[in-house]
C-alpha cells in the first residue's frame, strides 16, 4: 500500500532552520505531484508548498515565500521541505501528500512530523 514518512521535525529556535524529508513508497512517485501542509493548534490544516510531478514547477503559501523551499528527487521517492528563518508561528505539524498530476484533490497522506519553534 501507498505509504509517506515524514521526519525531520524537532524543536528549534527562532531564526534557525530545519529540513524536513518524506519518503514515499508504494505509488509510481514521479507521477505525482507532492506538497506539503501544516496544522498548528486550534488551527485548521493550511497549505505550504507544492512541487510538481518532474519538479519544473513549485508554488508557496505567501507566509512561506522566500523561507521555505521544497525540492524533490524522485530517484529516491523523496520530496523535502526546507525550512529557514524559522518563526514561532510556523510551530504545528507538516504534513506532505501526494496528488496525482491529473487530479484536484491529494490521494495520499502522511502521518505528520511536529516542528516546534520557540521565541
Amino acid at each position: 500500500q501507498v505509504q509517506l514518512v515524514e521526519s525531520g521535525g524537532g524543536l528549534v529556535q527562532a531564526g534557525g532552520s530545519l529540513r524536513l524529508a518524506c519518503a514515499a513508497s508504494g505509488l509510481t512517485f514521479s507521477s505525482y505531484d507532492m506538497g506539503w501542509f501544516r496544522q498548528a493548534p486550534g488551527k485548521e490544516r493550511a497549505f505550504v508548498a507544492v512541487i510538481n510531478y518532474n519538479g519544473g514547477s513549485t508554488s508557496y503559501a505567501d507566509s512561506v515565500k522566500g523561507r521555505f523551499t521544497i525540492s524533490r528527487d524522485n530517484a529516491k521517492s523523496t520530496v523535502y521541505l526546507q525550512m529557514n528563518s524559522l518563526e514561532p508561528e510556523d510551530t504545528a505539524v507538516y504534513y506532505c501528500a501526494a496528488r496525482y498530476r491529473t487530479n484536484p484533490r491529494y490521494d495520499y497522506w502522511g502521518q505528520g512530523t511536529q516542528v516546534t519553534v520557540s521565541s
